[in-house]
């Protein structure tokens, strides 16, 4: 918050507290879709059906450009997930392929990855791993003479949702639908591939786990169809998360976001409800619903930043401003 004078930081800061904000939709589309994003700068990166879209936000990062700036093609059915690392574009399809894309070049590779939809795919240091609905998890290289040469491939004995690769690049974590398996949460070793440990116990049948990040590289937080968000912390216990927040309406925990500090924003099945959590706290500061019964849609993705917070819905992308309520 260095480049915000300390007048406005007091101001937006008691505007998140109190939850004071604008709503507003910065894109509308025709037909349903499950949108992911990232933001990147002063840029905004939203999937919509097979396409990537670049859009420039405006000065008051309030409203965006009305012309995407770069379209990013290449898979045959929707994009179901992406991330931006190393100047690259690192997107999932529905189609099975992984797609990696140049952000400022034209430089587009795809490559057969999975033999399903390719659910989720993180990216860091060089390493992509990805996760799919045939019951795999897949280690690739970046490097553009390696693209397409699977490292290790792991039996996950479960439809993978989500997967995060740790900061220090030692091990990743799958997100799974806890069907198959008795653990949806599961951490890998990134050079072998062999299972390091599994988070939590007594998870019901059918608790997956629809997102999941790296905080540190032994602290993280994930959230699903069990209507729960959990924090976990390695250096204690895997069987036990430190910290838990329940979904007050029982509905299903579609993605999270940190400040890496106290605040929690998440995304919910139903009515487009995002809600914040102080995570000293048990209960929920404040719940937005950003849609009527007619047209109820999950949260498919949240980002925030300072001043603003982004929610992708399946027909708009809503912004929450706290800058000018």
């Amino acid at each position: 918050m260095t480049s915000i004078p300390v007048k406005d930081r007091v101001k937006v800061s008691q505007n998140w507290r109190l939850g004071r904000c604008r709503e507003g939709i910065l894109l509308k589309w025709r037909c349903s879709q499950m949108p992911w994003m990232q933001l990147e700068g002063a840029s905004l990166y939203i999937s919509q059906a097979n396409f990537i879209l670049a859009y420039q936000f405006r000065p008051d990062g309030a409203s965006l450009n009305r012309r995407p700036f770069r379209v990013f093609a290449g898979h045959d059915e929707d994009v179901c997930h992406f991330v931006l690392a190393n100047s690259h574009i690192v997107s999932a399809g529905g189609d099975g392929k992984i797609g990696v894309h140049k952000l400022h070049s034209t430089f587009t590779v795809k490559y057969s990855a999975h033999e399903q939809e390719v659910n989720c795919v993180d990216c860091k240091g060089g390493i992509i791993v990805s996760g799919s609905r045939d019951r795999t998890a897949k280690v690739w290289p970046l490097a553009s003479g390696r693209l397409g040469q699977c490292l290790h491939t792991i039996q996950t004995e479960d439809r993978v949702w989500s997967i995060a690769i740790s900061p220090i690049l030692s091990s990743f974590v799958t997100g799974t639908a806890c069907c198959g398996h008795f653990s949806p949460l599961r951490i890998w070793d990134l050079n072998s591939g062999q299972l390091i440990t599994h988070l939590g116990s007594d998870f019901p049948p059918g608790a997956g786990v629809l997102d999941v990040m790296y905080e540190s590289p032994s602290t993280l937080l994930s959230c699903g169809y069990d209507t729960y968000v959990r924090y976990w912390d390695l250096r204690t216990s895997a069987r036990k998360c430190v910290m838990e927040w329940e979904e007050p309406h029982d509905s299903t925990l579609y993605c999270l976001q940190t400040d890496g500090n106290h605040l929690l924003a998440t995304g919910s099945s139903y009515y487009g409800v995002v809600r914040l959590w102080d995570r000293r706290q048990r209960a929920c500061l404040h719940a937005f619903p950003l849609t009527s019964t007619p047209l109820s849609s999950p949260v498919y993705c949240l980002r925030f930043t300072t001043r603003h917070l982004y929610a992708a819905l399946s027909y708009n992308l809503h912004i929450l401003d706290f800058q000018n309520p």
